[in-house]
């Protein structure tokens, strides 16, 4: 991963394992954890090549290794949910899985008309993304997209409320849009994001998510597939 700090304020992570599709492994989260844990007033998260955001969790993992994966994932989606300083995400390309996590556990998805969403779950045995969904496109929706497991291109994205913008460039954007957040009273931030996750519950149900996928990985059949 690339991390970008820039003199605005704003620390910027670039995911950038071109080779894999950007896909998740421990390295990957070690990087990401190291780098939501710098100082910044606001973060950006992307990846370095348009052509793909993340593909989930590395398939060259063992299932029991994609199993701790996964796990050390809802820890890093709690992190990025419970910061301070908002996380702008530019998405481009596939957000699959896990992928598509870090972005629902960011607070503004600004994406191009190449970005395309998925939350393959329940065909492999787990829930994904059901903690986060219902409180940006609805119960109904969220239902939908968690248990069809169907791709979701940008324009529909964009029109169900899961993608806020749709730029040409979308990591120029989530920059220049961090820039100004970086701007804001920090603790006025702060408290938008605190009351918004406890409006909606957010913590409460990625706990009861992570749980769930962690006694599911415990069988042999429910090791943790792609996506998680």
């Amino acid at each position: 991963m690339r991390v970008e700090e820039r003199e605005d304020g704003v620390v910027a992570l670039w995911l950038d394992r071109p080779a894999a599709r950007n896909a998740l492994d421990h390295a990957s989260v070690e990087a990401l954890e190291a780098g939501f844990g710098l100082p910044a007033r606001a973060f950006v998260l992307g990846s370095n090549d348009p052509r793909w955001f993340c593909a989930g969790a590395d398939l060259n993992l063992a299932d029991s290794e994609r199993a701790v994966l996964s796990d050390r994932l809802y820890v890093l989606y709690r992190t990025m949910v419970s910061l301070g300083a908002p996380i702008v995400v530019a998405v481009a390309g596939p957000a699959i899985g896990g992928g598509a996590q870090l972005a629902v556990a960011s607070d503004l998805r600004i994406g191009s008309r190449s970005a395309r969403f998925r939350f393959p779950g329940p065909g492999h045995g787990l829930a994904v993304g059901a903690w986060a969904l219902p409180s940006l496109i609805g119960r109904g929706r969220a239902i939908d997209l968690c248990l069809t497991m169907r791709p979701v291109e940008a324009e529909e994205a964009m029109s169900i409320g899961l993608l806020d913008r749709l730029e040409s460039d979308p990591r120029a954007a989530a920059c220049a849009t961090a820039a100004a957040l970086a701007k804001l009273d920090r603790s006025a931030a702060a408290r938008v994001k605190t009351v918004t996750r406890t409006a909606t519950g957010l913590l409460r149900a990625l706990d009861t998510e992570r749980a769930g996928n962690a006694d599911w990985s415990g069988s042999v059949e429910g090791l943790a597939r792609p996506g998680a």
